[in-house]
C-alpha cells in the first residue's frame, strides 16, 4: 500500500473513533445529569423516615393591646344598648274567615283575639333615668305600628315598654321603661365636633337580639349629608313629610336590627343614632359601605320635646320652594333678574295667606339666601334652619327680589299642624 493510501485509511480510523467518543461522552453526561436530577428530586420531596414527637408549639404570650381606645369606648357605653322588639297583633285566621261568610258578630274583637308575635327588631340606648323610669331612645320605624313593645338588655333581661313620643320627620322615638337595674346611661356628644376621617363604633343587633351588643368599626365618611328619606311634596317647605334630612355618614357596618343602636365617638359618647344603610343605587348597583346615622344635636333636641310633649311643635313659614340649581339660567336671569354672583338658595313658588311669610313681605319668586346666620343653598338647609327654631321665635331672612337684595324678620307663631289646621 502506498504512502497516501495509509494515510487515508488513519484519518477515517480518527475520525470515527472521534465520533464514537464524542456520542459515547454525551451519553455518559446525559447519565449523570438524569441521575443528578433523580437526587435532588427525590431528596426534595421524599417524606422523612421515623417518628414524629408529639406536641411542641406553644401559644405565646398576647402582645396586642387589649385596652385601647375601641375597647374602652365600647365597654363604656355596651351595657346601655338595647334591642327593641316590636310585637304585633296577629289576627286570627277563624274570625277572618267568619267576616268573609258574612258574620254579624263584631270584628274587631275577633282581630284583638289574635297573640302577639315579634314582627321586627331594632336597637336602641338608654339615655336617661330618672326616679323609677328610665329612657330609650330608637329610631320610629323600629316601633312604627306596634300593638306592645319590649326591650331586652345588655345581660339578657327582658323589659316591657311604652311609647313616649314619636317624629317621623327625624325618624326617631323615645321609650320608657323601668329604671329597675338599670346601672349605664349613655350620654351624648357634639355632632358638628366631629370630623370625617374620625375613627367611630356602632353598636346594636344587627340580624336581631340573637346579635346584640355587636360592635362594628369605622370611619366618619362625611359629617353632613342631605338625603331624600320618603316619597312626600319636596316642594312643601313645612310639610311633616319631608323628603331630605341631615344626617352623618360613616363606614361602620350598619345592617338590618342596628337601626336605633348608638354610633359613638372613641371617647364613648354618642355622636348619632344609626338609621339607615345604602344598599343599591338608583340602577340596582351593590354599595358597601354607606351607613347613616342621625345627628346627636338633632336628637337631643328632638327627643327633649317627644318628653316634654309627646310630639315635636315645628315652626312654619306657610310657603313652598323649589332648588334654584333647579331653575334654568336664562329663567334666573330674565324672571327672577338675579346678579351672576347669586348661583345657590331656594326659590318661592307660593305664600299661604295669613302666614307668618306672607305677614314679613315675602312674595312668589323671592329667593331666600340666608336664614338667620346660616347660608341657604337649597330646600334641605332651609329646613334644617327652621327646624332649629322654636314657635314664638324671630328670625331674619335675606332673599333677592328684583335683583336687589333685601332683609326681613319673619315671627314664627305657627306650628305646622296648625298650618294644615287653618287650610282645612
Amino acid at each position: 500500500m502506498d504512502n497516501q493510501g495509509f494515510q487515508h485509511k488513519f484519518w477515517v480510523k480518527v475520525v470515527l473513533v472521534g465520533l464514537l467518543a464524542g456520542l459515547m461522552g454525551g451519553g455518559i453526561g446525559v447519565l449523570v445529569v438524569n441521575a443528578w436530577q433523580n437526587h435532588e428530586q427525590n431528596t426534595v420531596t421524599s417524606v422523612p423516615r421515623g417518628s414524629n414527637k408529639s406536641g411542641g408549639t406553644s401559644v405565646n404570650k398576647n402582645k396586642a393591646d387589649l385596652n385601647n381606645q375601641a375597647t374602652r369606648a365600647y365597654g363604656s357605653v355596651k351595657n346601655s344598648v338595647v334591642s327593641v322588639l316590636n310585637k304585633q297583633r296577629v289576627q286570627n285566621s277563624s274570625s277572618s274567615l267568619f267576616s268573609v261568610f258574612g258574620d254579624d258578630s263584631d270584628s274587631s274583637s275577633k282581630s284583638n283575639s289574635g297573640k302577639l308575635e315579634t314582627a321586627s327588631e331594632g336597637s336602641g340606648v338608654i339615655y336617661k333615668k330618672d326616679g323609677d323610669s328610665a329612657y330609650v331612645v330608637t329610631n320610629n320605624h323600629v316601633v312604627a305600628g306596634s300593638n306592645s313593645l319590649e326591650v331586652i338588655l345588655s345581660n339578657g333581661k327582658k323589659m316591657q315598654a311604652s311609647i313616649v313620643g314619636t317624629d317621623a320627620t327625624t325618624d326617631l322615638a323615645v321609650l320608657k321603661i323601668s329604671s329597675q337595674n338599670i346601672n349605664s346611661v349613655a350620654s351624648f356628644g357634639n355632632s358638628n365636633d366631629i370630623a370625617a376621617g374620625q375613627d367611630v363604633l356602632a353598636i346594636g343587633s344587627p340580624m336581631g337580639s340573637e346579635y346584640a351588643n355587636t360592635v362594628t368599626k369605622g370611619i366618619i365618611s362625611a359629617k353632613k349629608r342631605t338625603l331624600k328619606v320618603s316619597s312626600g311634596n319636596d316642594s312643601s317647605a313645612d310639610s311633616s313629610s319631608s323628603t331630605t334630612t341631615n344626617v352623618i355618614q360613616t363606614d361602620a357596618a350598619i345592617n338590618s336590627g342596628n337601626s336605633g343602636g348608638p354610633l359613638i365617638n372613641m371617647a364613648g359618647q354618642v355622636i348619632g343614632i344609626n338609621s339607615m344603610k345604602l344598599s343599591s343605587n338608583g340602577e340596582g348597583s351593590s354599595v358597601e359601605g354607606m351607613g347613616f346615622a342621625i345627628p346627636s344635636n338633632e336628637v337631643v333636641q328632638v327627643i327633649n320635646q317627644l318628653i316634654k310633649h309627646g310630639k315635636v311643635q315645628r315652626p312654619t313659614m306657610g310657603i313652598s320652594m323649589i332648588n334654584l340649581s333647579n331653575v334654568t339660567s336664562d329663567s334666573q336671569k330674565n324672571v327672577l333678574k338675579l346678579p351672576s354672583s347669586v348661583n345657590t338658595g331656594v326659590v318661592v313658588m307660593s305664600v299661604s295667606s295669613d302666614s307668618d311669610a306672607r305677614n314679613a313681605g315675602i312674595k312668589k319668586y323671592d329667593v331666600i339666601t340666608k336664614f338667620g346666620d346660616s347660608k341657604i343653598r337649597s330646600t334641605g338647609d332651609l329646613r334644617s334652619s327652621l327646624y332649629r327654631y322654636k314657635v314664638g321665635q324671630e328670625v331674619k331672612v335675606t332673599y333677592y327680589r328684583g335683583g336687589s337684595q333685601h332683609t326681613t324678620t319673619v315671627k314664627l307663631t305657627q306650628t305646622a299642624s296648625a298650618a294644615v289646621e287653618n287650610q282645612q
